[in-house]
């Protein structure tokens, strides 16, 4: 396919920010993630420009993969995201929304650059230090006694994801299923190393949310040639497994590109096939009776092995491999060509057949407490189904995190707000450091008001719908908002769940808008009772990620662009 242009070399501008056309990105960005924000954001359909699927989503995941951009600068920026995304799962669209705030905000004062990243930094500082703290107001504890507060913390995950297109009876439902699945992925024995387990994933469309369920153990789709009464005879005994992630086709692939030495006349395929058949006679004398092996298995090999009795399940993928391993205690053989010892062997409780809508597939039930299990996810359509099977990872991710750091952040844009009001408050002691910065106390009073402006638009981005409040949840967060009168007095300003009000509050200026709603959820100190939680090491490294980016986009003094 042609060009339609001839290519030209790519070159080296000055003050990159300073550019129409790069300012013209950064803010199609920021709409772009703002609009996406929440439980009602705006989908998204993405495709290229030459027919590939298309993919509907609001998650940062799906969405900054899918963005193609050719500006170094926000290349720079995608990348980061990403790996911030890869390492914690959640909070990406706040750490997108609140770096090109910071950006989009700075570039608007007249303070030198130098100035507002070293504002920017110290205000970092100050939030890092606010949310370590003991005594900060927008962090609970969670108590992993209760059930409840767990079932909170993945419920705030999923229904961020308006694509999963559930009613709150499925929402309850989905989320129960995550809470329960995360619970059996931890080992129960004492004695056992601090290994958590592992949730295998699976997919089955056309079929309704309530139908999802959690098992003990690893499920895989039933080979074509699997008779039913060879699963019937160990629907309540135990089966010895051998597992292989080494091809048993006859192929040599494990040898890799090393130059063969054969004798003349020698038939290769017949030595290779006499190994296998010495390997099914030797798993057959041991008492296998399940044979698994990753990748495929000779024809003849399978007849042997059926003959004697042994079940074949073969081709089952490397994303099984793990699971299967933890569910049997096997150890997986690489190669064909040694004798598989005894200790290599692991074993199931039971093998059961099982059906979900019309696809058979074969139950491996662990012996004594499982730490892998399998939710079997059911939804309407592909779309629905694939982005809820993204959020229920997510929500997996978020609660191994909260076991990590016991802790969470009240969600809806109170943090957020929360921290606006914090900094605002403790901006008299930033004045203080105004020469250890470099800089005048104006400057300060401007680049800490456009750092919490910024905050506060990430709170704003959960405003969808026109209406007149700051966050437009039905059993989220809000924050209560001035009236007309209290507009010109001292009058102290709090969430309206009654979470965050405390003696300081009323040193604390609020958002400086005219939002009337208050939050419906009552005054309360638990956890399970807080509509919507964000996982706390999620969004302390997305705020750290946002400041670190903005300042480093900030300081680039110099950019390569490919004017094509």
């Amino acid at each position: 396919m042609s060009r339609l242009c001839n290519k030209t070399p790519s070159i080296c501008k000055d003050e990159p920010l300073s550019d129409g056309e790069i300012d013209r990105k950064i803010t199609l960005l920021r709409q772009i993630v703002s609009s996406c924000y929440g439980p009602r954001g705006r989908l998204k359909q993405v495709h290229n420009n030459v027919g590939s699927q298309i993919q509907t989503t609001s998650t940062s995941a799906v969405l900054l993969r899918a963005i193609q951009t050719s500006e170094p600068l926000l290349k720079l920026l995608i990348v980061s995201l990403q790996n911030h995304i890869q390492r914690y799962s959640d909070c990406g669209l706040f750490a997108a929304i609140l770096c090109l705030g910071l950006v989009e905000n700075a570039k608007q004062l007249n303070s030198r650059t130098r100035v507002v990243v070293s504002v920017y930094r110290h205000l970092q500082e100050l939030c890092n230090a606010y949310l370590m703290g003991q005594e900060c107001k927008c962090k609970i504890k969670i108590d992993f006694s209760s059930c409840q507060e767990l079932l909170v913390v993945a419920r705030s995950t999923i229904i961020s994801k308006p694509v999963c297109g559930l009613n709150p009876a499925e929402t309850f439902h989905i989320s129960t299923l995550v809470m329960k699945a995360f619970l059996q992925t931890i080992p129960t024995n004492p004695s056992d190393s601090v290994r958590l387990g592992r949730t295998v994933m699976v997919a089955l469309e056309g079929e309704a949310v309530e139908k999802s369920a959690v098992l003990p153990g690893v499920l895989i789709d039933m080979p074509e040639i699997f008779p039913s009464e060879a699963v019937e005879k160990f629907e309540s005994s135990p089966c010895r497994v051998a597992v292989f992630n080494a091809s048993l086709s006859g192929d040599l692939s494990e040898i890799g590109k090393t130059a063969l030495e054969i004798h003349h006349g020698a038939d290769l395929e017949a030595n290779i096939l006499d190994k296998l058949l010495k390997l099914g006679e030797q798993m057959t004398k041991d008492g296998v009776k399940l044979v698994m092996c990753q990748r495929v298995i000779h024809p003849v090999l399978q007849q042997y092995l059926r003959e004697h009795g042994i079940m074949v399940v073969e081709r089952f993928g490397i994303a099984l491999l793990d699971p299967i391993i933890y569910v049997t205690g096997a150890q997986a053989m690489a190669t064909l060509h040694t004798p598989v010892p005894s200790e290599a062997y692991g074993q199931v409780a039971a093998l059961r057949r099982d059906h979900f809508g019309s696809r058979p597939m074969l139950h491996l039930i662990p012996c004594g407490s499982p730490v892998v299990s399998t939710m079997v996810l059911c939804h309407r359509n592909e779309t629905m189904l694939n982005e809820l099977k993204l959020a229920c990872e997510r929500a997996m991710h978020v609660l191994r995190l909260t076991l990590k750091e016991p802790y969470a952040l009240l969600g809806a844009g109170c943090t957020e707000a929360h921290l606006a009001a914090y900094v605002r408050h403790m901006s008299q002691k930033t004045l203080g450091a105004s020469a250890a910065l470099g800089c005048n106390p104006s400057d300060i009073l401007q680049v800490t008001d456009a750092f919490c402006q910024s905050l506060e638009t990430v709170a704003m981005a959960l405003q969808h719908n026109g209406g007149h409040s700051l966050i437009d949840l039905m059993y989220g967060h809000h924050w209560t908002s001035p009236s007309a009168e209290d507009m010109h007095t001292d009058t102290p300003q709090s969430c309206g769940c009654g979470l965050i009000s405390n003696s300081a509050a009323s040193q604390w200026v609020h958002l400086n808008t005219r939002y009337p709603d208050f939050c419906p959820v009552p005054p309360t100190n638990s956890a399970s009772h807080i509509c919507v939680l964000d996982s706390f090491l999620a969004k302390v490294n997305a705020l750290n990620v946002a400041i670190e980016m903005a300042n480093l986009l900030l300081e680039i003094k110099y950019s390569i662009r490919d004017v094509n």
